[in-house]
């Protein structure tokens, strides 16, 4: 009854348009910062998505685990996935939404490592250790011989975005491994776990966007649309698409997929924002990719995935499927 299909070439295509909405994401941000600052549009957006999972919560008779899961460790998980998310809009106001998508998915590398320190069974291989270190020679390369490809203004602070988009990876990193970590936590229904992510963002960043005068709104058809995307969109629709799909096919099978999301990234801030690629980061963003897919290969194996969604909790193929969304 758990055992779960091999992929096929619909779910490819399903994937793949999964990805493209994922990998717009920052774009989506990007485009109308001037309008809503991205941390307010982030807040915005999980306050919005809070509403409706709370309501399937309820739908699902779920709430009975929300009186059930460890209070430190979720406060704990809703900390960090808030400041995911703080350090995503922050680094959106200095570097481009492409490299935001590079820099976000080494988040598999820091977990990987924290299962390494953690957990005996989940000890890296050679291969993985390549991985990292070509991962992280990627981020050096990036950082190196930076061209002229971002908005004016910007210039040498480029960096500092990038930066942000690197802790927003350790952050997103840190709220598996708390899970992961966590029995109690990790056995919630996927739907509760996320409710208790999305209403402390909601919170968190709506007192960060308050607190650094982040709070201006200009409304226009462009931040409506942008925000409607976020949503309703990548927060809910491609959430019910993703569920539904990890409870009929190999979870392993569907983060290999799941690694498209960065390059439809990259491809997406290139047409929509017109931002200029320089070949420090092609080169950098290219290892970083490289390492990843190392790093998670003998995840795969073991029929386990480090990333097997861009919020992944690393399971058995048999479980009852608690990865996270990306939202």
């Amino acid at each position: 009854m758990n055992e779960r299909k091999e992929i096929d070439a619909r779910v490819v295509i399903v994937m793949a348009l999964l990805c493209a909405v994922w990998g717009f994401q920052q774009v989506a941000m990007k485009a109308v910062a001037l309008d809503m600052a991205p941390v307010l549009q982030a807040a915005v957006r999980s306050g919005g998505a809070a509403v409706v999972v709370g309501m399937l919560v309820v739908v699902r008779r779920e709430g009975h685990a929300l009186y059930e899961i460890p209070r430190v460790p979720a406060l704990a998980v809703g900390l960090c996935f808030a400041l995911e998310f703080l350090l995503v809009g922050e680094g959106l106001r200095f570097t481009s939404a492409a490299h935001m998508s590079i820099f976000l998915y080494t988040a598999p590398v820091f977990i990987a490592l924290g299962l390494h320190l953690r957990l005996p069974e989940e000890r890296l291989g050679s291969r993985q250790w390549i991985g990292i270190g070509l991962a992280f020679l990627g981020i050096v390369v990036s950082f190196v011989g930076r061209g002229t490809g971002m908005p004016s203004g910007s210039g040498n602070q480029e960096w500092i975005g990038d930066l942000c988009g690197i802790g927003a990876g350790v952050s997103w990193a840190l709220t598996t491994l708390i899970i992961r970590f966590s029995p109690r936590l990790a056995s919630a229904p996927a739907t509760v776990m996320l409710l208790c992510q999305l209403a402390g963002a909601f919170v968190l960043l709506l007192i960060a966007a308050g607190l650094t005068g982040q709070m201006k709104v200009t409304v226009t058809p462009l931040l409506v649309s942008s925000l409607v995307f976020q949503t309703f969109i990548v927060s809910i629709l491609t959430l019910l698409v993703w569920f539904s799909l990890l409870r009929v096919y190999l979870a392993s099978r569907l983060g290999a997929l799941s690694f498209m999301t960065p390059l439809f990234g990259v491809m997406a801030s290139v047409v929509v924002l017109h931002e200029v690629l320089d070949r420090s980061f092609l080169e950098g963003g290219a290892l970083v990719m490289v390492g990843i897919v190392l790093v998670n290969g003998r995840m795969r194996r073991k029929g386990q995935s480090v990333a097997a969604s861009p919020k992944a909790v690393p399971f058995p193929e048999n479980a009852s499927c608690p990865l996270e969304p990306p939202v």
